[in-house]
């Protein structure tokens, strides 16, 4: 699927930035969690958003969603795993399934965690970030699933349905993965488990695996004022660029980067016709 812009997560930001994309009459795509797994969904009471006093996350963010499809823009529900910028567009990976826009913003917040020992290791060998993607090259073998969301549990069934032996481990604090030339093992928690493959499901890698050379400060994406990255072509808004982590601050940072966004695509195609 070809879209102008992909946005990457579907909180305040990545909603803010689809409704003002559309606004431009660019077509967008929004990949994200489901709306519910979102950290800002618990929340009781936000109180400083504004026109909206003592709303809660769920209704927020819910207001923000119906929004944004009812100003055109599209919605998948999937984790983006991979990125390469051709000279024609930007390549994601969501799942199996590949797709392509001019422009991607990033806001899919902030990548809690460090990886665990034998994580970048084995990456490849035995270590997976999709269960749909990876899975049946592990049939009838034993494998762990390291899950940190919901969703991840459905993934977990999907693995036990098409015949693999699944050790779920729920949000761990501490693992280790184990092995020589593959993964044989992994630790988590005390717990042991011998295994072909973990399969680590997090809401969102981290930036700077998803976008290989991108610039950061202090652990958070570095922006311009037009909320460009170093990477042509990929902005970023909301937690993923830093303090102060709030709603309307990511709501803000959404709009100012779905418009560069949109006036990025028109000037691609406004150097294209030139030649």
């Amino acid at each position: 699927m070809s879209c102008d812009i992909l946005v990457i997560g579907g909180g305040p930001a990545g909603l803010s930035a689809a409704v003002n994309v559309r606004a431009r009459g660019r077509s967008v795509l929004v990949v994200s969690n489901p709306l519910e797994e979102n950290p800002l969904w618990p929340a009781e009471r936000v109180d400083n958003y504004p026109g909206l006093p003592g709303v809660s996350g769920a209704e927020l963010l819910t207001t923000l969603h119906r929004h944004a499809e009812r100003s055109g823009a599209e919605f998948l529900t999937g984790r983006v795993l991979s990125s390469v910028q051709m000279p024609d567009a930007w390549y994601v990976s969501v799942g199996p399934d590949m797709y392509n826009a001019k422009a991607i913003i990033l806001a899919a917040g902030v990548a809690r965690g460090k990886k665990f020992p034998g994580e970048a290791e084995f990456l490849g060998r035995g270590v997976s970030y999709c269960a749909t993607c990876d899975g049946m090259l592990y049939r009838e073998k034993d494998v762990a699933v390291l899950g940190y969301s919901d969703s991840a549990r459905q993934e977990a069934e999907f693995l036990e349905r098409i015949g693999c032996h699944v050790t779920y481990f729920d949000r761990p604090r501490t693992c280790e993965i184990q092995g020589s030339d593959r993964v044989r093992s992994v630790t988590c928690d005390g717990k042991t488990a011998k295994v072909a493959c973990v399969f680590i499901l997090r809401p969102t890698l981290a930036p700077t695996d998803l976008f290989p050379g991108l610039a950061v400060e202090k652990g958070y994406v570095a922006v311009d004022r037009r909320m460009a990255t170093n990477l042509p072509g990929l902005f970023a808004a909301g937690d993923c660029t830093g303090g102060p982590l709030q709603a309307v601050k990511a709501a803000g940072e959404g709009l100012i980067a779905g418009q560069s966004a949109a006036a990025y695509v028109s000037d691609l195609e406004r150097q294209a016709r030139k030649g």
